[in-house]
Order: C-alpha cells, then sequence, then structure tokens
C-alpha cells in the first residue's frame, strides 16, 4: 500500500524531473553510459563459458590468479556506496573515516596465517562447512543465518545506492528504480555466475579507479583561477575537513585511531575471515599462494585508495566554498520543496546567496593571506560556514518533515551534483557508469555468496542422496533469483538510512563480532564444544543488539565486543565444564 501510493502520488513530480535530467545526459553522455555496461556485461557472459555445476557456478573453478583474487576482494569491498557517499561523508564530516580502515592490514596477515590454510585444506564451499567439522551442525547453521541476515540487508542498502543514480538520470521514483536495478543485476549474477563475477570485477575496478582519479582532477582544474590544490586543501584544513588522524579517545566517537586500529581490526578480521563474499573470492584462487597474495595486496592499497578518494570530498568543499553550492544537494527533493514553500523558498535562498557570496570572498581573503592568515579572518570564515550550515539545516528538516525525500540527508547526493552539474559532455555519463560499474561487482559477489551459503548450509545440509551436476547450477541460479528479489525489497527501505556508508557497516558490525568470535573459539579454544558455542553466540547477539539500542558505544565497538564475549563465555564454559568433570 505504502508503494502505491508512493508512486501514484509522484507521477507528475517525475515527469517534470525527467525533463530536468534528460538535459543534464547528453546524447554522448547516454552513449558512455550504455556502451560501457554492455560491454562489461557481453564480457562476462563471455568468460562465463563451460559452466556445468556448483564447482565453476560458486567458486569458478578455482583457478583464479592472485590479480583476479585482489580485484575481486577489492571491488566486492568497494561498492557503489564507496564512491557515491564516500566523498559526502568527508565533505560533511571530513576525513576522519579513513581511520575506519587503519586495522585492515593486521587483519589480513592474521587471515593468511590462520584462516586460508584451513580452508583451503578442507576443499570447502562456504568457511561456515568447516564449522560442523570443528563444532557440530546447529553451530553451522546458526553462523551461516547470521550471514545470510547480515549480507542479504546490506546488499538490499547497495541496490539502493546506484538505484539513486537512476532514478536522478530518469526522473523516475526510486521504488520503480530500485526493482529495475536490482533486476538487471539478477540477470547478470543469474546467468554469469562466479567465473564472470570474477572477471568483470577486473575490469571493473580499473575503469573505477582511472575515473575517480579524472574527477579529483577534474575538481581541481575547475578551480578558479589562481587557486590551485595547494589553496584548496588549506581551505578545506580551515574547514575542519582534513582531519585525517583524531586521537581523542571516546567510546560514542565513530572514527578514531583507536576505534580505527582496534574495532577496525576486528571488524575487518570478521569480514575478510568469515563472510562468504570475501571468502568466496579468494577460495577461488588456484593456491594458497595466490590466496594469500591477494589478501596481502588488498590490505597494502585499501587505505591509500579510500584516502583518495575521501580526499575528493574534502576538495569538493574546497571547491564549493569559490562556487555557489546549493541549499539541498538532492536537486528532485528541492524542486519539490521550491513549488510547494516558494515563499518560505525564496527567503532562504535570497539570505544563502548573499551570505554565500560573503563566504566565497573571505575564502579568497584566506588564500591570498597565505601560511600567515589572522586568526580573526579564519574566525570569521568559520562563523559563516556555521551560519550557512544553519539555513541548509533547516531546509533538510523541512524536505524531510514533509517527505518532499525518501532519503533522510543528502549526503549521497553531494558528489552525484557535481558530477551532473560541472563535468563535461561524456564524462558525465563515463562517472555514472563507474558507479554502475561498482554496484554490479559488489552486488553480484554478494549475490553469489549468499546463493553459496543458503544452497550448501541450509538446503543440502544433511542431504542423503547428492544432486548431479545440473541439479546443483540449477538450484544454484535458483537461490541467486530468491535472494536477488529479498535484497530488491530491502532497497526499498534504505532510503531511510542516511549516509549508506556508514548503514552498511553499522549493519555489519550488529553480526560480525559474533560471527569471528565463533570462528576464533573454533582456531583457539580447542576443548569448547558445539553447544558452548552455541549458546555463546545467541546470548552475545542479544547483548549486541541491546547496547547497539542503548547507544552505549559506537559501532566499530561492538565488533570487539562480540568477538571477545563469544571468546570469554566458551572459555568459562569450558573451565566449568572440565570443573564439573573431574568433580564427578
Amino acid at each position: 500500500m505504502v508503494f502505491i501510493s508512493a508512486f501514484s502520488t509522484n507521477i507528475t513530480d517525475h515527469f517534470l524531473l525527467l525533463v530536468h535530467t534528460t538535459l543534464v545526459m547528453s546524447t554522448l553522455d547516454w552513449f558512455v553510459l550504455l556502451f560501457t555496461l554492455v560491454s562489461i556485461v557481453a564480457y562476462g557472459l563471455y568468460k562465463s563459458r563451460g559452466q556445468h555445476g556448483s564447482d565453476t557456478y560458486l567458486l569458478a573453478g578455482k583457478k583464479m590468479p592472485w590479480y583476479i583474487v585482489l580485484t575481486g576482494v577489492m571491488a566486492t569491498q568497494a561498492s557503489a556506496i564507496t564512491f557515491l557517499s564516500a566523498p559526502g561523508q568527508a565533505y560533511t564530516d571530513g576525513m576522519r573515516f579513513v581511520q575506519y580502515y587503519f586495522g585492515l592490514p593486521l587483519a589480513m596477515i592474521v587471515i593468511c596465517i590462520t584462516f586460508i590454510p584451513i580452508f583451503r585444506k578442507l576443499n570447502v564451499y562456504t568457511a561456515y562447512e568447516y564449522l560442523e567439522t570443528r563444532f557440530d551442525r546447529k553451530t553451522r547453521m546458526l553462523t551461516s543465518l547470521l550471514f545470510l541476515l547480515s549480507r542479504g540487508l546490506s546488499t538490499g542498502i547497495s541496490i539502493y545506492a546506484p538505484s539513486i543514480i537512476l532514478s536522478s538520470i530518469m526522473g523516475w521514483n526510486i521504488y520503480l528504480t530500485n526493482v529495475v536495478m536490482g533486476g538487471l543485476l539478477m540477470v547478470y549474477t543469474y546467468t554469469g555466475g562466479a567465473k564472470a563475477i570474477a572477471h568483470t570485477q577486473k575490469i571493473q575496478l580499473l575503469i573505477i579507479l582511472a575515473s575517480m582519479a579524472l574527477a579529483g582532477f577534474l575538481v581541481i582544474r575547475n578551480l578558479p583561477a589562481g587557486i590551485g590544490i595547494t589553496d584548496a586543501l588549506s581551505i578545506a584544513g580551515k574547514s575542519g575537513k582534513l582531519n585525517v588522524i583524531t586521537t581523542g579517545f571516546d567510546w560514542k566517537d565513530k572514527y578514531n585511531i583507536w576505534s580505527g586500529l582496534i574495532g577496525g581490526f576486528f571488524l575487518a578480521l570478521s569480514y575478510f575471515g568469515t563472510d562468504q563474499s570475501q571468502v568466496g573470492r579468494y577460495i577461488s584462487a588456484k593456491d594458497d599462494h595466490e590466496s594469500k597474495m591477494g589478501l596481502l595486496l588488498n590490505g597494502l592499497v585499501k587505505i591509500p585508495m579510500q584516502f583518495l578518494i575521501l580526499l575528493i570530498g574534502a576538495l569538493l568543499f574546497a571547491f564549493y566554498s569559490f562556487h555557489p553550492a546549493p541549499l539541498y544537494f538532492n536537486d528532485g527533493a528541492y524542486d519539490k520543496y521550491k513549488t510547494a514553500q516558494p515563499a518560505n523558498a525564496g527567503m532562504i535562498e535570497a539570505n544563502y546567496t548573499q551570505l554565500h557570496h560573503q563566504y566565497e570572498q573571505e575564502a579568497l581573503s584566506l588564500v591570498r593571506s597565505g601560511n600567515n592568515s589572522d586568526p580573526l579572518l579564519v574566525q570569521n570564515f568559520r562563523k559563516t560556514q556555521w551560519q550557512l550550515q544553519i539555513l541548509r539545516d533547516s531546509v533538510s528538516k523541512q524536505i524531510t518533515d514533509k517527505n518532499y525525500s525518501a532519503d533522510a540527508n543528502d549526503t549521497n547526493y553531494i558528489f552525484l551534483y557535481f558530477v551532473k552539474h560541472t563535468l563535461p559532455k561524456g564524462l558525465v555519463g563515463l562517472l555514472f557508469a563507474v558507479i554502475f560499474l561498482a554496484s554490479w561487482g559488489s552486488i553480484s559477489a554478494a549475490l553469489n555468496s549468499l546463493t553459496s551459503s543458503s544452497l550448501m548450509d541450509i538446503q543440502l545440509l544433511g542431504r542423503k542422496d547428492s544432486l548431479s551436476e545440473k541439479e546443483q547450477l540449477y538450484w544454484g541460479r535458483v537461490h541467486t533469483l530468491l535472494w536477488g528479489v529479498f535484497c530488491i525489497c530491502v532497497a526499498m527501505f534504505a532510503a531511510q538510512l542516511g549516509s549508506l556508508i556508514e548503514a552498511v557497516n553499522i549493519l555489519g558490525s550488529l553480526f560480525y563480532g559474533t560471527i569471528l568470535g565463533i570462528f576464533l573459539v573454533a582456531f583457539y579454544v580447542k576443548k569448547a564444544g558445539g553447544n558452548i558455542v552455541f549458546s555463546a553466540a545467541l546470548i552475545t547477539e542479544l547483548c549486541i543488539i541491546i547496547i547497539y539500542k542503548m547507544n552505549i558505544v559506537s559501532f566499530l565497538w561492538l565488533n570487539v565486543i562480540g568477538a571477545l564475549m563469544v571468546l570469554m563465555i566458551c572459555l568459562i564454559g569450558s573451565i566449568a565444564s572440565k570443573q564439573k568433570t573431574v568433580t564427578q
């Protein structure tokens, strides 16, 4: 009923939006966009030939070299959310988000030493098969269900991210767009399998990185005459956007060096070590060496890559310190607001335009004063910045309160706005294609991992008669289709979650700590049995949800608490069980 209402009430507005956005996308842009996407699909289908069973459909025959593992791991993690939301995250909150990745290289080392040898020795389809060997069937099923829930929900959010782009281009209702985007992804994954995913991710990542580098170059090139990258970085720094390292300790602070190193380590250990969407990438390698090489290189290049993507957001903030910036970056929602409340919007716009002109002049004065800026000049600049933010917040609140936008804020539209309104013809289509490619790479891998787990850990668990290769391929595609439908349904609610890059990581943190704790017990607490770890996982997951709902700590610490709580309960349970046995 909500879907029908939301769709029907916006038909006129979406027609007007269609006229507006079609003017943004030139014929050349459309050609670049469609040619890039069709070429990737064709390449993936070409590479997917020769599928005959679950081994090829789910694990690509375990023949992938290290560079395919590297690009697969990076492309799976770097979804459209990374390239759409991360620059907006830096624009609004600075670059401190990069600290979230500081624990990742350490996690890669631990996984290469402990996780990979065990998974490859047992020749598993999913990481959770090992848990049945180590504990029992119910522990394997519980862990798999936790993974399926967390990955299914986060994949739905990932579908919503490129849907924003398609909605912006076509002026479509966001709910209809989710169906179209999810449908395209289902066809791509349903047909291609793991082999197509692995090979297309290689091309996708290269195009993505080159295009993001080009976008950063164009931000700098479009700065006013006489303003260079050093000046832009200076303005970003004085605005508090270059806060890469924050050393203060606060349990509720989402991003500081301590939460990044410790919480980020546990999150990365769980994500890369126990999440089937990543495990499936490196167990498809030819051998242990290729798996480890791909993962270790990912640990080395991920932080610089994320730093540079966030830097684009900081540079965008500097760019809009010298150029007029919109009151609200979501064009469609702002147009609805102006149509509904023209007098109020006009008054705020007039104040905002005058204040922003003053802000631009103060930014130029800061640049001209160089490193010896008058403290009073900096103070006035920050004061004007604060006044502009108050006006933006007031408009944002009105748009949200009146339901002019399904999205709670416009963080996810900042980079998109720059692309639409600044880049030359052809490059607009390329940057849109990049966001689609990023989504295809990560979501197709996620759907493949969901299929692997639900097929092997749920449907075929305990089955006495084996399926033929043809039947395995059939059921693999059925599971892909069902998970695609589920993720599209989740995407319908993703608009309420604010910054998508935060939403995905928060969602993962609710489950990853518990899942990681189960594996750590399996590896390092040899005396713990299935009953103890099963009970510990249930108790821990309940506690994690309570801690999150009560907002006791920031989300990164949930990974640490979850993993250590499972470990502690199992250690205590093992000791108590041993003492009871001795007493008897």
